[in-house]
């Protein structure tokens, strides 16, 4: 069991948690994630770890409600407890001195860019980073992405903040200006790291995507990751989930990223109807089992005693 120390909205339908992971914070690098599940049968979400704490044993993780188990896990309350989380899973980010970096990212995928961009800037890039959103309710961790960069742009489809347009606008606006660009990452929808990948790849510009949003069980064990990279097999969860642009099949991921959207559709569509009893029922389930771990920690500290 995982206590929630804090949770608070930062976004439109995202929400911040500070979760008690003592051995996670300590082990887990940029770029990392974790998988949550909430109930014994429950779905499993990969989550990027946003950052750590290792001194009060703690990881904050950011989480967008796009699904029934997401919109769940942002019904939780500080004081709540979330059953499992496994991690830190997943390569690394690769942290050089590349000279100029471009970090681009999709709303909630700021979350997922900002360690690997905080990084970045400490090994002596220069970070330029391209935030982009909807509308100005999305746009989510504006002082941390100022902080994580050299320069900072915030793009909004509907121009209600920052500069009007997608993420690729400022970036072909950046490169057509003369601007040389050693390194891009790009984090968030798969159509927006497809477009960067459009833009950079007949440039030559080395570009790497993370690819955490389609996994399932995060082990490389159930298959719902895999991918074709550089026409080869590979899984997004332990291979990744970051992979070369130039050499991901973008069409191949959306269809898979796509396959169970009817379902997931219909699932979130009940679960607003019983929201407020399924919030219920999951309380009701953690509290029996934090009351079952306690009950068997008293029998092994007995059992303990009784050796002695």
């Amino acid at each position: 069991m995982y206590r929630i120390v804090e949770a608070r909205d930062v976004g439109f339908k995202i929400r911040q948690f500070t979760i008690e992971a003592q051995r996670i914070a300590r082990k887990q690098r940029p770029g990392q994630f974790v998988i949550v599940r909430l109930r014994e049968r429950g779905e499993r979400i990969p989550l990027t770890i946003k950052s750590a704490d290792p001194a009060a044993g703690t990881v904050t993780l950011a989480v967008q409600a796009v699904g029934k188990t997401t919109s769940l896990l942002n019904c939780l309350e500080a004081g709540d407890s979330i059953l499992d989380i496994v991690g830190p899973l997943g390569h690394p980010s690769e942290i050089k001195l590349y000279g100029t970096v471009a970090v681009v990212a999709g709303s909630v995928g700021t979350a997922m860019a900002l360690p690997t961009a905080k990084a970045l800037k400490d090994a002596d890039n220069h970070i330029i980073f391209i935030e982009g959103a909807r509308s100005r309710e999305m746009v989510v961790f504006e002082d941390e992405v100022r902080a994580a960069s050299s320069e900072a742009y915030f793009m909004t489809d509907d121009g209600s903040y920052g500069e009007p347009g997608l993420v690729t606008k400022k970036l072909n606006e950046l490169l057509q200006s003369g601007r040389k660009i050693d390194f891009v990452l790009a984090v968030g929808p798969v159509p927006m790291m497809r477009a960067v990948a459009q833009v950079t790849t007949p440039l030559g510009i080395k570009t790497m995507v993370s690819l955490n949003s389609i996994m399932v069980d995060g082990t490389g064990m159930c298959g719902g990751c895999r991918v074709l990279v550089g026409n080869q097999s590979r899984f997004a969860c332990v291979d990744g989930p970051e992979f070369d642009a130039a050499e991901v099949n973008f069409d191949v991921l959306m269809q898979r990223n796509a396959m169970y959207r009817d379902k997931e559709c219909a699932s979130l569509s009940q679960f607003e109807v019983d929201k407020a009893k399924e919030l219920a029922q999951l309380r009701a389930e953690l509290a029996a089992k934090e009351n079952e771990v306690a009950r068997l920690r008293a029998e092994l500290a007995a059992e303990e005693r009784r050796d002695d």
